[in-house]
């Protein structure tokens, strides 16, 4: 597509990165195969070694994935995408690729159980050590820079808190030390984040949230400069956490949708937020687009809107803590109970026991994540109804 740098992104969402077949097609075609053929031997040998570029083997080289990678990585403003199987084969591919024995990451406590699972006890298995900090405290961030960290590696929003991290002030320590900063995108996409724009180095995605949009495939995404990307590539090619081509094109048509679905659940939230803060059986709400959030300014100039998550706190006199927050849940009848987001249809969690029930109780503490915290992922039905229903449970 000719100047595509010069469209807006609810256009690129629908038109870049598109590789069309000798048949013409319209929509984006799916290659649902484990290999290619060549033209000779001498073909496949230069393909093999990289010196003439094409389809290989579908582990790392598929027409369908290649679309969505350039279609994401577009949006991102990034020089390349590595397309994976899953967010969180993404960062284990961003590690395993960027990193070495005798490493250091610095990394927010405020992430996603998986995350702060895969850091713990995986890359310290292989000598890779992690040091959690406050998600909004750059200080924090500064004195615990060593001569070994590599990695700085952050959630804004952060789930299921939706903290905000100041990605330009990061961005200068990092450079400062000569450390690579790593943001997960996931919950704003680029339609309401960019963070390689704000002095982010590497952006992570899991696809399977909002650029999927309806809870149908698992996918995730690196993406960054050629250069830091190289190794994650070769990562991929060589261990295999590779996104399938029907998935690939699943997120191909969710892009298409992408801009005005984050606009929806952005309102959706908004709204929600508000009536949940006039509730008097809730103590607390947390909403990056409520002047109530501790990072409401922050937020706002980082991104074009809150977003589509909500999270709350139920008050003690309805029980306390968990019994209180598994009563709201509980009393719904529209609202989908899963840890998933992103999706079409509104979904609730209570993240003390479910995204965040492996790891340990100190953690979970140090990240604030109380026992009495419900997290809300607003879908697309009408916000009377989702607040009808919670307040079943209220």
């Amino acid at each position: 597509m000719p100047e595509e740098k010069s469209y807006q992104p609810e256009t690129l969402a629908v038109r870049s990165g598109s590789v069309h077949s000798q048949f013409n097609e319209h929509s984006e075609a799916m290659f649902l195969t484990s290999s290619f053929t060549f033209d000779s031997a001498e073909q496949a040998a230069k393909r093999f070694i990289g010196e003439e570029q094409g389809n290989i083997y579908a582990r790392f080289t598929n027409p369908t994935v290649t679309m969505f990678e350039e279609r994401l990585a577009m949006l991102e403003g990034a020089e390349q995408c590595v397309a994976t199987s899953s967010g969180m084969s993404a960062i284990l591919a961003l590690c395993m690729g960027l990193l070495k024995a005798g490493d250091h990451i610095v990394a927010s406590r405020s992430l996603f159980g998986s995350s702060i699972n895969l850091f713990n006890n995986f890359m310290r298995k292989f000598g890779v050590e992690t040091t959690f900090v406050s998600a909004t405290d750059v200080a924090e961030w500064k004195a615990a820079v060593k001569p070994e960290t590599k990695l700085f590696f952050l959630e804004t929003p952060s789930n299921p808190l939706t903290e905000i991290s100041d990605i330009a002030a990061l961005s200068a320590v990092a450079k400062q030390h000569d450390v690579l900063l790593a943001v997960d995108n996931c919950f704003c996409t680029p339609i309401l984040q960019r963070p390689l724009d704000l002095g982010a180095d590497i952006v992570i995605h899991s696809a399977t949230k909002y650029i999927d949009g309806q809870g149908r495939v698992l996918g995730g995404a690196v993406l960054g400069s050629k250069a830091l990307m190289e190794p994650v590539y070769s990562f991929l090619r060589t261990a295999g956490p590779t996104m399938s081509a029907f998935n690939a094109w699943v997120f191909l048509k969710g892009l298409e949708t992408l801009k005005l679905r984050m606009t929806a659940h952005s309102a959706g939230a908004l709204a929600l937020a508000t009536w949940l803060e006039a509730q008097p059986n809730v103590t607390r709400v947390l909403y990056p687009g409520l002047p109530s959030h501790p990072q409401h300014d922050l937020a706002m100039k980082q991104q074009t809107t809150g977003g589509g998550i909500v999270a709350f706190e139920v008050a003690s006199s309805q029980g306390g803590g968990k019994e209180a927050a598994w009563r709201v849940i509980d009393n719904t009848q529209l609202l989908s109970i899963t840890a998933n987001l992103g999706d079409t249809k509104t979904t609730i969690t209570h993240p003390a026991t479910t995204t965040h029930a492996r790891i340990t109780p100190e953690a979970r503490a140090a990240a604030g994540i109380t026992d009495g915290l419900v997290r809300i992922a607003v879908g697309l039905e009408s916000v009377i109804d989702i607040q009808n229903d919670l307040a079943r449970g209220l």
